[in-house]
């Protein structure tokens, strides 16, 4: 759920004082500490990581993450080299119609890391940056999920979804039309492989900054103009 920009703000700053002096929620810390762009600043000059994840479900309560990719944009320049994918271990046996869609078999999820390693390695390359992520409410809900369980704190970091960008650039959506391969066409953007964590998160970041530039040559540069309410 979007909380208003002032409550947001004031269950951050509950939230850092909380976890404040505890060893263990260190790497939370550390972002939830860092600065945060401001929306009036322009898009161009704001800095950003493309999240994916593959999850055994989708449900955070009850399902894992098995794996993340990431990587850094430097406003409209997206840095290859920081580009991450983490296999993570689970904590049960995969089933089987859900290794049909993301092809993690089980050997290579119990080769996996402990999600707490993977995470405080995520979370220190987002520090002072914003989340873009497609169709949001999956990766905030399961790493704030992850951060409760890990740290004993919730994920809270400042969003932007390319599916909600779309969402709002048009009045119609057919159904299927706000897929991510679908919104990627649209912008002619070359089709990669789904459900692999490094190629969607590449995929959701090219796709942001083609719609970052449409809605610039429509006078809309802030990056707020951006951001989830």
């Amino acid at each position: 759920m979007n909380l208003p920009p002032l409550l947001a703000k004031l269950q951050r700053a509950w939230l850092i004082r909380r976890l404040r002096g505890n060893a263990t929620a260190a790497p939370l810390l550390a972002d939830l500490t860092s600065p945060r762009p401001h929306g009036s600043q322009d898009w161009r000059s704001s800095r950003y990581l493309a999240l994916d994840l593959e999850t055994s479900g989708g449900d955070p309560a009850r399902d894992d993450i098995l794996s993340f990719g990431w990587l850094c944009l430097e406003g409209p320049e997206i840095r290859l080299s920081s580009a991450r994918h983490r296999l993570v271990r689970p904590r049960r046996a995969l089933a089987e119609n859900n290794v049909s869609i993301h092809r993690i078999t089980d050997d290579q999820a119990a080769s996996g890391e402990a999600l707490r390693s993977v995470l405080s390695e995520f979370l220190t390359d987002l520090r002072g940056r914003v989340l873009i992520a497609h169709y949001s409410p999956t990766e905030v809900g399961f790493l704030d999920a992850a951060c409760r369980a890990c740290f004993g704190g919730g994920f809270r970091p400042p969003v932007i979804d390319t599916l909600i960008l779309a969402r709002r650039a048009a009045a119609e959506h057919p159904p299927g039309s706000l897929r991510l391969g679908a919104l990627r066409a649209r912008h002619h953007l070359p089709r990669y492989p789904l459900h692999h964590a490094l190629s969607d998160a590449l995929a959701a970041a090219e796709l942001f900054l083609a719609q970052a530039e449409a809605a610039s040559a429509r006078g809309r540069t802030r990056l707020g103009d951006f951001l989830l309410d």
